[in-house]
Formats: C-alpha cells, structure tokens, sequence
C-alpha cells in the first residue's frame, strides 16, 4: 500500500477474496501500511495477517501489528472476587449476537480517558456491521431488566477472538460479559483472545504482552483450528 495512492485504487474485496499486505515484520513502529479500503475481504485479510485498522477521522486508513502484542490466553483468565459475587448473583442476563448494531453503536459513544471523539467513525460502524453480516464480526451483551446494560464486540476466525470494543451503562456490566465469554470461548475451544494494545482493563483479567513474532506464531497455528462447538453464553 502507498500513501500517495488513491483508495478508490484498491479494489472492494469480497469476503473470501485476500489481499497481500506487507510483512508485519518489517515495520518498526506497528504501522504495516496506509489506505486502501474497509471492503469484507479486506478486513478479513488483515486479521488473517495478524494486522488491524485503528486511524483517527482526519487521517487515512491505518493498519497496524504493534510489537509487543497484548493478548489473553483464556486458559489464565483471573476473575476478580468482587466480579465473582456479582456473577454468582446471577445480576445480569447474557447473549450473543443479539444486538451487534446497538453494541458497536454505544462503543462508538462511549467516553474514553485521554481520548477526544472516537475511532469508531461511521464508514468502521458500516464495514463491521457488513462483517458481522458476513458471519465473522460478533457481539457479547449484557441486559439487566431486559434493558443493554454493556458488551463488546470483535472478529471470530478459527479459534481466536480479535476484540475490538467494548461500553458499560451499567457498573461490572461490560465485564461481567467479558468473563462469562471467555469461559465460554474455552470450553468451546478457543485459544487465543487478542486485545491488540495493552489496557489495565483486560490486564486485570490476565491479559499479558507477548512479542509480535509471538503472536503471529499463535495467529498462524489457532486460525487454521475451529471452535469445538458453538461459544454458549
């Protein structure tokens, strides 16, 4: 990809084609390439790659393999005790898949410390919602009285969960979710749950940095492994 290329250059991929970015290796800063578009096939290939989009609304697409790579085996899931009484208590009802659109919109409203605005524009709302169409974008919610009280979303492949995002309206809601997810993810086979850059949030749970070389390495070997079965909340 060249950033003196136009985007209307690159061609809208379809979900099974595949596109060749460049190596993660050769970047030293996490930026693997600039433009392009957010086709399908074009996220499909870039997680495929161990690469993701993450830009600001004034900059063009970015795609990025950070080195180190912040990740959660599920395996060493930690579980807080506070969280635990809450989830013993029964407080929240789960699902997934139930409201991708509602989820990925509160994301994109969800204020963030040390943030201004949100990376989630409306053309990243639009290619996941497409994806999620596609079979291989996912939400996890959480309701409380019937009402969205958090959740997340992110890419399913093989057996890795690539997160992109989550909110919470209600206090241990979102994390609540979280946690009843990866025990699921487990038990059905997953491997590896990708959280892209570190976060004192999912480093509570046991999320840990592991090298780029690393993670490509897991990514290579866990893509080709389906799940066992269907992640049941």
């Amino acid at each position: 990809m060249d950033a003196n290329r136009n985007d209307s250059d690159f061609p809208v991929l379809g979900i099974d084609d595949y596109f060749q970015f460049p190596l993660p290796e050769q970047s030293d800063d996490g930026l693997v390439a600039v433009g392009g578009n957010l086709s399908p096939g074009m996220l499909r290939s870039a997680y495929l790659q161990g690469i993701f989009p993450w830009f600001n609304e004034e900059d063009p697409i970015l795609w990025w393999s950070p080195d180190p790579r912040f990740v959660l085996f599920p395996e060493e899931l930690h579980v807080p005790k506070s969280l635990r009484r809450v989830l013993n208590q029964n407080v929240f009802e789960f699902s997934m898949d139930k409201a991708f659109k509602e989820v990925i919109l509160f994301c994109a409203a969800a204020e963030r410390s040390g943030q201004k605005g949100t990376w989630i524009r409306p053309d990243m709302i639009e290619a996941y919602t497409k994806l999620h169409e596609c079979g291989l974008a996912h939400s996890v919610e959480a309701y409380l009285d019937g009402k969205l009280a958090g959740g997340f979303y992110g890419v399913l492949i093989g057996s890795v969960f690539f997160g992109e995002s989550m909110f919470t309206h209600v206090e241990n809601a979102s994390k609540a979710a979280f946690c009843i997810f990866v025990e699921a993810f487990r038990k059905a086979g997953g491997k590896l749950i990708d959280s892209q850059i570190y976060t004192d949030h999912i480093a509570r749970f046991g999320g840990r940095n592991i090298s780029r070389a690393a993670f490509l390495r897991y990514e290579k070997d866990y893509l080709e492994e389906p799940l066992l079965g269907e992640v049941n909340l």
